[in-house]
């Protein structure tokens, strides 16, 4: 861990994510306003995000977990472990972590869309619009990057740094 540690460069701390987060739940309490909402969390990087905004959210939420996963690079989408909530005209939003290329996103909203939820809106700490292979945009984006590879806050390199407080970019 440390070796990996070593080729990383500071680019969000702990108390720029929280601030971020903290933006991010006015904005879906504001907006959802005496509703019910049900969060769907990706495994495996979206769950430090998660934890961290539905305990801002002070509304009636839920939380499910999904594991959406691309069997090679630029392959088909797999569905490793589907929600368990019904969701059917309840209000929804997906939390990610970061939106690179959108494909497994796409896919997963694909499928909760099929659903028939009441809602369904996509909210993401960071956004890397340069990455994009399907025009997928976020209804709530916490802060929109270049394309930099980055690590820390759920986000790791070959399952690396995830554990990491603050958010980190490759140096090289």
């Amino acid at each position: 861990m440390p070796q990996l540690k070593n080729d990383l460069a500071p680019f969000l701390t702990q108390a720029e994510i929280q601030a971020i987060i903290e933006q991010l739940a006015q904005l879906v309490e504001h907006e959802y306003e005496g509703k019910e909402i049900l969060f769907i969390c990706p495994l495996r990087g979206s769950i430090h995000l998660a934890a961290d905004l539905i305990r801002k959210i002070n509304l009636i939420c839920k939380i499910d977990f999904v594991h959406v996963a691309a069997i090679e690079r630029g392959g088909t989408i797999r569905l490793i472990k589907d929600i368990s909530e019904d969701i059917e005209g309840k209000h929804v939003i997906i939390l990610e972590e970061i939106i690179d290329t959108g494909r497994t996103l796409s896919f997963l909203r694909n499928r909760i869309f099929a659903a028939n939820p009441a809602s369904l809106k996509i909210l993401t700490l960071l956004d890397k619009p340069a990455r994009r292979e399907l025009p997928i945009k976020a209804d709530y984006i916490g802060k929109t990057i270049d394309d930099r590879y980055v690590v820390g806050y759920g986000m790791d390199s070959e399952e690396l740094g995830r554990n990491y407080p603050d958010i980190y970019n490759l140096k090289n």
